[in-house]
């Protein structure tokens, strides 16, 4: 009980900083963890991961190993993971860590894959956790096809093609997924599972519930912890 309310006022401070704009990562010391790097979806900022925050620090994580990298969600998934691998550079110089764990949800999956195959991001990346990630593609991507980004989510685009040929988790970074049936954004919901990774359905659960599902994020947290 006393372990359920600290996390619940852990994520109410989060929540409450995230609304005003503050980031709750700032300036704080490390707990010795591989920092943890999230990577939000499309309209999304890093104010999603304020609850996953509060779960991750109420598991002994200090604010300092946690960092949600913000891109532009309008452009190319390869413009933003190049992003990413200047933020991750960032990350290792201001930690001094030599790694980091990747955390992803929705469309911030293609931008994580990108800079770990495609940029030379993988010896950095200890584990990448996908959670409802658009690994490949999702026909929802359709409404918002004035988007470069949704034109390349979309199943069956250059860019997909380009991405998911070869190993789709190489080197030894340890891969996992969450994904569901009830999800309604991941069109088909099988899209997010990845070959060679730890594949975990979750029997319901939207899109965008992901983000505050506690069991779903203490899973992620555990994953990066092995």
């Amino acid at each position: 009980m006393r372990r359920l309310r600290t996390l619940l006022l852990a994520m109410l401070s989060a929540v409450a900083l995230a609304a005003f704009g503050m980031s709750s990562t700032a300036d704080a010391a490390t707990s010795g963890r591989t920092p943890v790097v999230f990577v939000h979806d499309f309209t999304g900022n890093a104010g999603n991961w304020a609850a996953a925050e509060a779960v991750f620090e109420a598991d002994g994580y200090s604010s300092g190993d946690l960092f949600a990298y913000q891109y532009n969600w309008t452009q190319s998934n390869a413009t933003s993971a190049a992003g990413l691998a200047a933020y991750v550079r960032q990350v290792l110089a201001t930690t001094g860590a030599h790694q980091v764990d990747i955390v992803n949800h929705s469309m911030g999956g293609l931008v994580s894959n990108w800079y770990i195959r495609k940029l030379g991001g993988q010896p950095y990346v200890r584990h990448l956790a996908s959670i409802a990630g658009a690994n490949h593609g999702t026909t929802a991507a359709g409404a918002c096809l004035v988007n470069v980004s949704c034109l390349e989510m979309y199943p069956g685009s250059a860019f997909l093609s380009t991405l998911n040929a070869g190993d789709e988790t190489p080197g030894d970074t340890q891969y996992a997924t969450w994904y569901s049936p009830c999800d309604g954004v991941i069109i088909p919901y099988t899209s997010t599972p990845l070959i060679g990774a730890a594949n975990h359905l979750v029997p319901c659960q939207t899109h965008l519930g992901f983000l505050t599902d506690v069991l779903t994020l203490q899973a992620v947290e555990h994953f990066l912890s092995s």
